[in-house]
Formats: C-alpha cells, structure tokens, sequence
C-alpha cells in the first residue's frame, strides 16, 4: 500500500455472509463488519429473528439484509448463497458461526442423532458453504472464509466431549481449505473463543458457581463477550490480514494456557 495505512481495516465494497447471525457472536460480528464498510447478509434458522438483526443495522445507517437457513441442509445453503448474489452480487466474506449442541454431559450420553445434528451443523456446513463460495470469491479475485471453532478443538472441554470434537475437525478443515484454495485468492482462518457470554453457552455459565469457577481459571479474570471477538473477525476480513492464512486464533482471555 506504499505506507498509506489507513485502508487496511475498511471492507467498503466488500459482501460479507454470517451465519448464526441472529443473537451472540454471529449478531456482534455482522454489525462489527458492517460498521467498517460492508455489505451484510445476516442468516440463521428463524427469518424473524434475522430480519430484526438486519433491520437494527439498517436503522444504524448500514447495507444490510437478511435470509434464513438452516446450515445443516444443503438446498437451504444453495438457496442463502443464490440471495447473496442475487442481492449483493457476490460474496467476499464469509463467516461460518452457526453451531449446535443438543447434548451437555459425558460421551456415553450422546446418541446417533445428536451427533449427526452436531456434525451436520459444525462441519458439514462450513465445508458445503465453503464450497459452493469459493467459485464466487475466485470470480472475484480472492476473499476470505472465517469458521469459528472454540477452545474445545484445541482441548476438549467437560461435558461438551462431541462438540469439541467437531470443533476440532473444523480447525483441520481450515487448514486443509487454507492449503487447498490459497491459489484462488482464498484465505481461510479459524477463531476460538473460550467461554463467551451468550444463550447458547449459557448452559456452562448461567450457574453461579460454575461461572465464578470458569473466572478463577482465565488470566483476565472475566468470561467473554460477544464484542470481545469482532476486532479480530474484521481483522481477518480485512486486507490487514492480506498474508494471513490457515491461522487459529484464541480468543479465551489466557484460558488456554492453563
């Protein structure tokens, strides 16, 4: 950029698709892309749920819309990047987020179908969405695929053994997509929060003691929020992370060198 800096976290002109969209990280992410420049396609399981995300972007001055999906099937993935294009022209960004985990407990206690409804959602959708996304972000001269893992992938957490697993197959399928579409201009990168504040992990926190225990453990002394993750999703998005690829990136306040 011949020392002019100023451009390297803008996203003006660029699309960005985020899954899980609708409340939490998703939510947080999509409104920290759209406030650097970007067009937004918000998505989840619900409609209403969300076009009320996408409507409190556009109240905020920011290109927004919204289109539901469930991520674990493929006519409903084919369908959300047909909107995106049809929308916006394209897609530059994409942010896979949407999660699942029916089951809290040891292994022994998970069945067939929770971990079919694990995997479908955690990894066979970011690796169907990655794919029908890459001929679009080659069109377009490159782009960048950000799937959120978690901690768990790296180590596997009490009582969340099948999602971890999953999270970890994902980390592996960042690099292997990393690897695999680099030549196509296609960085992809993998972020793993720790123990974030949000519904979905509420079953981990919402207790008192187990969420005064989590605090003991994590160096900065506080569980996550949602916002905590959005520097680093623009971050990646953006032309500063332009040779930055195949990365995993902790986002846990030190929990994870414990």
């Amino acid at each position: 950029m011949d020392g002019d800096y100023s451009g390297l976290f803008r996203l003006d002109g660029k699309v960005a698709l985020v899954t899980g969209a609708s409340k939490g990280i998703g939510a947080a992410m999509a409104r920290g892309l759209a406030a650097f420049g970007a067009q937004v396609v918000v998505s989840s399981r619900k409609q209403a749920a969300v076009d009320d995300v996408a409507r409190a972007l556009i109240d905020q001055g920011y290109d927004a819309a919204a289109c539901a999906a469930n991520t674990g099937v493929i006519d409903d993935l084919e369908q959300l990047v047909g909107f995106c294009r049809q929308r916006y022209g394209g897609i530059d960004i994409l942010v896979n987020n949407a999660a699942a985990n029916p089951v809290y407990g040891p292994l022994q206690d998970s069945d067939s179908r929770a971990y079919d409804k694990i995997f479908d959602v955690n990894l066979r959708g970011p690796f169907e969405l990655g794919k029908l996304v890459r001929p679009i972000m080659r069109e377009r001269g490159g782009g960048s695929i950000m799937h959120i893992s978690s901690i768990g992938g790296l180590r596997p957490e009490t009582g969340i053994g099948l999602y971890s697993v999953s999270k970890a197959a994902l980390i592996n399928l960042t690099r292997a997509m990393a690897q695999d579409w680099g030549a196509d201009g296609i960085r992809c990168n993998a972020i793993c929060p720790g123990l974030i504040k949000t519904r979905f992990s509420e079953a981990l926190w919402g207790d008192e003691t187990t969420r005064s225990r989590f605090e003991q453990k994590i160096p900065l002394g506080r569980l996550g929020e949602p916002d905590d993750l959005v520097g680093l999703a623009v971050y990646l998005a953006a032309d500063a992370s332009a040779y930055c690829s195949g990365g995993i990136y902790m986002v846990d306040g030190g929990y994870s060198t414990i």
